[in-house]
């Protein structure tokens, strides 16, 4: 919980009293190489913070892959379009490998959010910081190949 607080306070100014406040609703969760994060078609309702690991978001259109994104330690894994509208995936979220990762549950973090302005700038930080990231690998993926990307951004 130490690499969250400070990924936390890397990104605002958090009290301790709001970390108590918000470690009462994370759940740390494990998940084995390939187990699904979120499947298509199901309404994704948390945040995810990875502690180990890696995973990786895919549209699987014709039977074929097409990776979308990769999510790292110390990175929030996340839809935000389904997270944010309450709408169906349109993508999968896959564990690449042995995955532990500190869960954000939408209703409890909507709640305690209500009782302080910090947890409220904490949850715009993580959606900036996020659709940055978005960005920049949409971009990614618009500018090289597969070849290329994998020789410029290697994930070992």
């Amino acid at each position: 919980m130490v690499n969250l607080l400070n990924f936390i306070r890397s990104l605002t100014t958090f009290s301790d009293s709001n970390w108590e406040s918000l470690q009462s609703v994370l759940e740390r969760r494990e998940f084995n190489k390939k187990d699904f994060l979120l499947k298509q078609g199901e309404i994704f309702s948390s945040l995810f913070y990875i502690t180990n690991g890696y995973c990786k978001s895919y549209y699987e259109i014709d039977g074929k892959i097409k990776n979308t994104g990769f999510f790292l330690e110390n990175e929030i894994a996340t839809n935000l379009k389904s997270f944010g509208s309450g709408n169906k995936s349109e993508f999968n979220i896959v564990a690449c490998e042995p995955l532990t990762v500190i869960i954000f549950d939408k209703e409890k973090l909507f709640e305690i959010a209500k009782q302080s302005i910090e947890i409220v700038a904490l949850g715009r930080c993580c959606i900036r910081l996020f659709a940055t990231k978005q960005e920049e690998l949409s971009t990614v993926f618009q500018l090289y190949s597969a070849e290329e990307r994998h020789l410029k951004y290697p994930l070992n």
